[in-house]
């Protein structure tokens, strides 16, 4: 990071010496493209709009001038991070700890699913810098006595247009009416749409643009194929890519939670370490799940568009569009889970008859035609009969969670990613579908399917 001292005087004048040995530590040897066109502007005191695609180093663009700013003239309650999913402000604290550490950076996270109270004894230490999801800011700031956002000095709006999207746009308006007119503002997005071009005008004054990407683009390093294939027979091919691949981390992006969940069911009943993580699942089982995923003591991470945004999980190698997103810009989130900080990385995208027209507007939008992935359409019919029996003890398993939800005892009623959850794993026969268990050997033929046809 000693290009940004090189960039601006600033940096190195106020103490900045401390955050380019955080930089250090950490690994960042260079600035990335939004990294050095935001942070001067950032340290000359002027408000920002930073489009770049994900995995840039968005955080790392408004979170050293945010640093630089505390280390100048700390103050407690000094910033606050907006962003749309609980994950991503975990994450984010993590980011700022991490480069904050050396001054004693204090932050909170404020997101539902976790108790208010203990949320309300950690606002009252008045930490530096709180970063929060729209609606549980809300509830604080009308429910927690001698909690104020009066003395902000930065407001940072990560992820602006998913915040939009989600429909937190009243939130939104509420928190800029109580906090001071008088602060600096960031908005950091990877799509500008009409309604973050709105929030622009409401909420910065004089902003300069800081954009990396301006078409709608997926890293270079990445490496996007698609397949055509049955419906019917997704899981099939589902199982035949992780046997075929075994040994990567992979993330399957669902359209829905209980898709997810039933999911993961089967690949686990298949010997395949899965674990689902979604909306419907308690904040603690979330965060567990990432963990999980993170530590790599799981390989696969069966996700919903909860994950598609911000995640940054190193080892990624390979995500697999199960269910194809209806909004084409998250296909852009999705992919970008992998790739990340100069990696390489894969995407496979499951096209079935249904999803034609919504594969080609992705083409549009991010303008390449997708090459197809080579598969051999008799090993994954070998499959059928496993998988068909897998499934069947997934649905079985699904019933029994959905029971036991309606039944008020029985204590904790989501334990249903963790290992226990697989009671009827042990009867389906064949054989862990781990490395090799579903036919490897044999050469690709390129071409695929019959019915790949037209597109």
């Amino acid at each position: 990071m000693k290009l940004v001292a090189a960039h601006s005087l600033y940096f190195a004048s106020a103490g900045g010496d401390v955050l380019c040995e955080a930089c250090e530590q950490l690994g960042w040897k260079s600035p990335t493209k939004i990294q050095i066109e935001a942070i001067p502007v950032a340290l000359q005191g002027r408000d920002v709009i930073g489009l770049a695609e994900t995995g840039s180093g968005k955080t790392g663009a408004f979170a050293l001038p945010i640093l630089q700013s505390l280390l100048s003239s700390a103050q407690r309650l000094h910033t606050l991070v907006l962003t749309p999913t609980r994950e991503l402000a975990f994450q984010i604290s993590e980011q700022f700890e991490a480069l904050g550490s050396s001054i004693g950076v204090k932050c909170a996270v404020i997101v539902g699913g976790i108790d208010m109270m203990s949320q309300s004894l950690v606002l009252a230490k008045k930490p530096h810098i709180v970063i929060a999801t729209p609606g549980r800011l809300i509830d604080h700031m009308e429910n927690t006595k001698g909690f104020s956002l009066r003395a902000l000095k930065f407001l940072v709006m990560d992820e602006a247009d998913r915040i939009l999207n989600m429909d937190f746009e009243t939130e939104v308006d509420k928190i800029l009416k109580v906090i001071p007119r008088d602060r600096r503002t960031f908005l950091f997005s990877a799509t500008m749409t009409k309604k973050v071009q709105k929030l622009q005008r409401a909420a910065l004054r004089d902003p300069v643009k800081c954009a990396v990407s301006t078409k709608y683009s997926t890293v270079d390093k990445l490496q996007q194929y698609y397949i055509f294939i049955p419906s019917k027979y997704k899981d099939c091919y589902l199982v035949s890519i992780l046997n075929e691949l075994a040994g990567n981390s992979f993330i399957i992006f669902c359209s829905t939670c209980n898709n997810a969940q039933r999911v993961a069911l089967l690949l686990r009943n298949l010997g395949i370490t899965a674990i689902p993580l979604h909306g419907q699942m308690s904040q603690n089982k979330r965060l567990g799940a990432l963990n999980k995923f993170k530590a790599k003591s799981r390989s696969v991470l069966l996700a919903t568009d909860v994950a598609s945004r911000g995640l940054d999980i190193p080892h990624v190698d390979c995500v697999i569009n199960y269910d194809i997103p209806t909004h084409s810009k998250d296909y852009i989130h999705r992919v970008g889970r992998t790739a990340r900080a100069g990696r390489s990385g894969k995407s496979i995208t499951f096209v079935t008859q249904y999803d034609v027209e919504l594969f080609q507007r992705i083409e549009t939008l991010i303008g390449k035609k997708l090459p197809a992935f080579p598969t051999q359409e008799e090993e994954v019919m070998m499959l059928v009969e496993r998988v068909s029996e897998a499934q069947r003890f997934a649905r079985l398993e699904m019933k029994e969670q959905g029971e036991k939800r309606k039944r008020p005892k029985g204590g904790d009623g989501d334990a249903d990613d963790t290992e226990q959850a697989s009671g009827v794993r042990k009867k389906v026969r064949g054989g862990p579908g781990g490395p090799g268990g579903g036919g490897g050997g044999g050469k690709k033929k390129k071409g695929g399917p019959a019915w790949r046809g037209g597109r």
